[in-house]
């Protein structure tokens, strides 16, 4: 059994995250901005944990640290079990107890809540954008269906008429937010804030509809005044596209119904930056060649130490390979295991669609 360990945070060290995309109000970052709290109650904690029993579908959502106390009554937060409850440690029995229960009873009044969560819990979470010069957020909310077996009839009709009047039910998905950085001289300019991010909120996904929705993913990666062309975006959306087959095929392989849960994608926003870590991946790529090359004459000469092979600190370093682009299936709210159900076709539907968008994409 692993022991629990604990790990203090300073208020200090707790800031409010600015690069948020959509509806993810209270969430907290380190002062080096690697992680994040994300306030939620306790059935998101529950799936984050049961997933260290589904390496193949952890691998595409955030790295899962533990849990963070938001109350101040005794003193600084702490976060419980940090760097225990990774997705990647397989040291604790395969969790199987969040599961779907059948026969819930359905409450009969529901009142809609504000963005931000009442709760004193968080999950502290790897911060996906880490690492980038000018990180560009798009929030994709999965599923034509968007409510859990639990919801409120009210909550329920009112979902269903969203899906209704945008590309959720005819697709699978909407576009729920984003945030791109439009370069260095656009700050001030219109609907450009100071940071020179533009910011597209909830109504904008809502208008767009299936005939015109390509424009807002088109909105996202060809951004000839952050420096990105058309050239880079293609890469950026090539390897986008790789990661979806890879998740879709993980879905396929389990059984889980996941409502609301979205997909987050992020990537270099600053086209100058994109270049150069385009330039570093080749020059890493060169590197390891010539070492493997090297590693090849090191077993065919056996009368070499080993020493004269060894690369210094410098080589290393070059050896670093740079974060270009990521992405990752979010928010759990509304997510359980469902032995015997099948895979989540609702969320398919919605990933197939962005999917199929984005190979359109990469023919124009």
């Amino acid at each position: 059994m692993v022991a629990m360990t604990h790990r203090p945070l300073r208020n200090s060290q707790l800031i409010a995250f600015d690069h948020v995309a959509a509806g993810h109000d209270g969430i907290l970052s380190d002062a080096s901005g690697d992680l994040l709290a994300k306030p939620c109650k306790q059935a998101e904690i529950d799936f984050y944990e049961s997933t260290r029993a589904h390496p193949d579908f952890a691998y595409y959502i955030p790295t899962y640290f533990g849990t963070l106390k938001l109350s101040q009554s005794h003193g600084a937060p702490e976060v419980a079990g940090a760097l225990i409850c990774s997705i990647h440690d397989q040291t604790s029995p395969a969790s199987h107890a969040l599961e779907a229960q059948p026969g819930a009873a359905i409450p009969d009044s529901w009142t809609p809540s504000n963005r931000r969560i009442d709760t004193d819990s968080a999950i502290v979470l790897e911060n996906v954008a880490a690492g980038l010069r000018k990180p560009n957020i798009l929030d994709v909310k999965l599923g034509a269906r968007l409510w859990a077996d639990d919801s409120p009839l009210a909550k329920r009709q009112k979902l269903d008429d969203v899906s209704k009047v945008t590309t959720s039910g005819p697709l699978g998905f909407r576009i729920a937010g984003m945030k791109t950085w439009m370069g260095p001289n656009s700050a001030g300019q219109s609907h450009v804030g100071l940071d020179g991010y533009k910011v597209y909120g909830k109504d904008y996904g809502r208008s767009l509809q299936v005939e015109d929705v390509r424009q807002g993913f088109e909105a996202f990666f060809f951004l000839e005044s952050a420096g990105i062309t058309r050239k880079f975006a293609r890469k950026v959306i090539h390897r986008f596209l790789g990661d979806l087959r890879g998740l879709r095929e993980a879905l396929e392989k389990e059984e889980s119904r996941m409502y609301s849960s979205s997909l987050l994608f992020v990537y270099e926003g600053d086209g100058a930056g994109l270049r150069e870590d385009f330039e570093t991946e080749k020059q890493v790529l060169e590197t390891e060649e010539q070492l493997s090359q090297s590693d090849g004459n090191l077993h065919r000469a056996e009368d070499l130490e080993e020493d004269e092979y060894e690369f210094d600190d410098e080589d290393e370093a070059v050896s670093q390979w740079p974060k270009v682009q990521a992405i990752k299936m979010i928010d759990f709210a509304h997510a359980a295991w469902t032995p015997g159900l099948g895979p989540d076709q609702n969320v398919l539907h919605g990933l197939g669609s962005v999917i199929r968008i984005l190979e359109d994409l990469l023919k124009q």
